[in-house]
């Protein structure tokens, strides 16, 4: 294959620019958000969520690069729960101009193929919404990904903006 045949990785960018926008999924009995603001539990879902899908961005933080990141004002994270057992995480930051980045968002692999996918990301964008001054809450997937992560944010009500190959 020359140079000029290598793929690159495309980056999917999305938003919901007005909450009535937002379509919600059910969402399975027991699951809930549990909101932390620990280093550790960021690392490990980082790690854990993020092995089969190429998060590397982060891999060689250290423990204090960690704790500055979590220690944000404008940071929120939840992990998901289906009862008393972990599922997932989403990782938020609030930005100017009324903006929420989904900036991490996924289910630990045992977890995939349940159903769970479209019930966390709702009750992830209901959360965003809350927060006071939201005007738009965005995010971005990439081809690198889970193959239905795309089409989980398009029936939430997320609709394209950009889209770029690197």
């Amino acid at each position: 294959m020359s140079n000029h045949e290598v793929k690159g990785i495309k980056i999917w960018y999305l938003e919901i620019m007005e909450e009535e926008r937002f379509i919600p999924s059910k969402v399975v009995i027991n699951l809930g958000l549990k909101p932390t603001d620990d280093a550790a539990i960021n690392t490990r879902f980082y790690r854990e969520v993020g092995g089969n899908w190429q998060w590397v961005d982060r891999l060689n933080w250290t423990n204090n690069q960690w704790e500055k990141w979590v220690s944000r004002e404008n940071l929120r994270t939840w992990v998901a729960h289906l009862g008393d057992k972990e599922v997932g995480y989403v990782e938020m930051e609030i930005q100017e101009g009324g903006s929420i980045e989904i900036v991490y968002f996924g289910l630990l692999p045992l977890m995939i193929g349940k159903g769970i996918g479209g019930g966390m990301l709702s009750l992830a964008v209901r959360e965003a919404w809350q927060i006071k001054g939201t005007q738009r809450v965005w995010l971005h997937t990439c081809s690198e990904d889970h193959p239905h992560a795309l089409g989980n944010y398009e029936k939430r009500g997320f609709h394209l903006f950009k889209t770029e190959v690197i």
